[in-house]
């Protein structure tokens, strides 16, 4: 694999392979001392022209403890500024002697380009409204970590779909690994065409709460709509939001997951997050691994799926 753009690039199995191969590295991760040499002598280039917390510190945390250079990125103080391409911007980072780019960009298909003007490795790390790839892997290492598999979970995603690149990536790679996925939102929040989906979908969050496994929170995306979609917030919270009230009807082991950052009161509740089965903290934490394991696949001259910890 060159890249990673899409996880349709990876299918069932490159899921299950990422996921086996983040089990490595998350006991790497424990070590008193979390490095290993496996990526020494690679450098790993951050292109992030939107902004990111926990994707860019994971994406540069993985990368150092897999003994890579990290080369940093800011559009506020880059050549961007002066008008320069993205094309240029690519150009002049692999001349640098980058072997792979993490790109984000507010535009679809951008990391496509650049995995077409470049020798290096790109992988997606959010491209407008397309995909997320790397959250939706981590998003089902936390499952399988949490219930022991994906396969038949009944997940409900609710909230601002039609501008969420993780539900769109979610869909894929959780129906890829056999869940029955159903999307929850108002009619103005659903994409069009969700139809030709491979989910069921309903506009009533309490008529499917009863019998899921994971309830998948989505941030509203206000930077992204372009019209007004909603009457307000507090309708939202009333209808579409996991509330105390519809926590309460949840069973003791089903899951609360939002990529984040998350909108406390909006789409969960402040109390809901603290429930022991809410799993923010364990995402953030399995995205470290998953990263790690994305980059190894990429870059390792002769990657092994599964290599022993002390290999490593």
């Amino acid at each position: 694999m060159k890249h990673l753009l899409s996880i349709g690039d990876l299918g069932a199995a490159g899921i299950d392979e990422v996921c086996r191969l983040a089990d490595q590295f998350t006991e790497v991760s424990k070590r008193p001392i979390p490095k290993v040499p496996a990526l020494r002598g690679k450098t790993v280039a951050m292109l992030f022209y939107e902004d990111s917390t926990r994707t860019r510190l994971s994406f540069e945390v993985a990368a150092r403890r897999l003994s890579a250079d990290v080369m940093g990125f800011s559009v506020s103080s880059s050549s961007v500024n002066k008008g320069e391409s993205l094309r240029d911007t690519v150009a002049a980072v692999s001349a640098m002697g980058a072997d792979a780019m993490v790109v984000r960009h507010r535009s679809a298909g951008v990391p496509h380009q650049a995995a077409a003007w470049t020798r290096a490795s790109v992988i997606n790390a959010g491209d407008g409204c397309h995909e997320h790839p790397t959250q939706a892997l981590l998003d089902c290492y936390t499952i399988r970590d949490r219930l022991g598999a994906v396969a038949g979970r009944r997940i409900v995603i609710v909230g601002d779909v039609k501008h969420s690149r993780v539900a769109r990536s979610c869909v894929a790679a959780f129906t890829a690994l056999g869940a029955e996925v159903t999307l929850v939102a108002p009619p103005t929040l659903l994409p069009p065409a969700v139809e030709t989906w491979p989910v069921d979908t309903s506009h009533c969050l309490d008529a499917v709460l009863g019998e899921c496994d994971v309830v998948y929170g989505l941030r509203v995306q206000a930077e992204r709509q372009s019209e007004a979609l909603l009457p307000s917030l507090r309708e939202y919270t009333a209808q579409w939001g996991l509330t105390a009230a519809r926590a309460a009807r949840l069973s003791a082991e089903a899951l609360v997951m939002h990529p984040g950052p998350v909108n406390r009161g909006v789409e969960i509740a402040p109390e809901v997050l603290d429930r022991p089965n809410t799993t923010l903290n364990d995402q953030v934490r399995h995205g470290v691994a998953v990263r790690m394991a994305v980059l190894y696949l990429l870059l390792a001259a002769d990657p092994d799926p599964h290599p022993g910890v002390d290999a490593l």
